[in-house]
């Protein structure tokens, strides 16, 4: 198990962290900023200047996965993460990639009064006897506080909140750790997709409104918009693997078979083994179908119809590429043969 507890810089995550140890039996500390100042250290300077902060880093969301699944194999009972996560996109890609681990995440958020959070980051010494950096630690924590009011409209609805403004650590941990035996600071409902250990065929299946815009969906467990779909099982007919993940993801049943798009294969990228991957065209809803649509919680949080335009802004650009063939296929009435999303053949 997992203890994540998020909130502003100045709220006294560490500090609670260090107590709270002490209130769960078979604890250990853990602490994602250590790899990422690390990052310094592994990557190039060019590599380092593309990035203002290291969670932008893929390596270091990836490591700090990683590194808690190799912990946990270690020394068994639970970790307690102090970690500001304020991008949700962030916080997808570290808990679903946890949740394939199976290790479940309780996700507590300490909620602070601004004014007393800017008084301790005032108060704030990281670097003894080095006044310029505990300087540009401050205006770094301070230049955080409007982008974690803007999280608070998701944070406040994924974790736990302990508003800790009149307490100390050790009672902030008390109170933290009575939510973990309840079970007020519960688990986080996230789907538990296994990483894949070989190659995967998936099947995506494209659905349209009235205006032709195309359905996307938004995943708790990853980052990034996605189509309707997943990966075909074992003895699974790929379309009719579409057909099932639309019906499990938002409650459509699709009546006939959809057709073939494009094929497009994914060149293995470390950590992923890459695959075939197939969208079909499910065809256009109804204003009443549409409105029929529903999302399982712990695997989408969301969903929209978009144009090809505004499907750019959300897809990642393997998959924007895929879609903008996919649509031309269907204009074409054809079948498109992709390698990494560029046709061949």
């Amino acid at each position: 198990m997992i203890v994540w507890i998020n909130g502003a810089f100045g709220a006294g995550k560490t500090s609670t962290a260090r107590e709270l140890i002490d209130l769960i039996p078979h604890c250990t500390l853990y602490d994602p900023g250590l790899i990422g100042g690390e990052m310094e250290r592994l990557l190039p300077q060019k590599k380092l200047a593309e990035v203002s902060d290291f969670q932008d880093l893929p390596i270091w969301r990836r490591l700090v996965v990683d590194t808690a699944a190799a912990l946990l194999a270690e020394v068994g009972g639970a970790l307690v993460v102090p970690m500001t996560l304020l991008r949700q996109e962030y916080r997808d890609e570290i808990f679903g990639g946890l949740a394939a681990r199976r290790v479940p995440v309780r996700h507590v958020l300490l909620s602070t009064d601004e004014t007393i959070l800017r008084g301790r980051i005032a108060a704030r010494e990281d670097a003894a006897d080095d006044p310029e950096t505990n300087e540009r630690n401050r205006r770094w924590a301070y230049e955080h506080i409007e982008p974690y009011r803007t999280a608070l409209g998701w944070l406040t609805g994924d974790a736990h909140v302990i508003d800790n403004t009149a307490l100390t650590a050790r009672q902030t941990a008390e109170s933290l750790a009575e939510a973990v035996r309840d079970g007020a600071a519960g688990v986080c409902e996230i789907v538990q997709t296994p990483e894949p250990a070989a190659e995967t065929v998936a099947a995506g299946v494209l659905l349209f409104d009235e205006q032709d815009r195309v359905l996307l969906v938004d995943p708790t467990y990853k980052p990034g918009w996605e189509f309707p779909g997943g990966v075909v099982e074992r003895g699974e007919a790929p379309a009719r693997a579409g057909i099932r993940e639309v019906a499990e993801e938002i409650g459509i049943e699709l009546t006939e078979v959809p057709k073939l798009l494009v094929v497009d294969w994914e060149p293995p990228r470390p950590p992923g083994y890459g695959g075939l991957r197939l969208l079909f065209d499910g065809g256009r809803l109804s204003a009443e179908e549409a409105g029929r649509l529903l999302l399982p919680g712990p695997e989408l949080r969301g969903w929209r119809f978009v144009d090809e335009e505004e499907a750019a802004r959300l897809l990642p650009p393997v998959r924007c590429a895929r879609l903008r063939w996919a649509l031309r296929a269907r204009e074409r009435g054809t079948v498109l043969n992709l390698e990494d999303g560029v046709p061949v053949g």
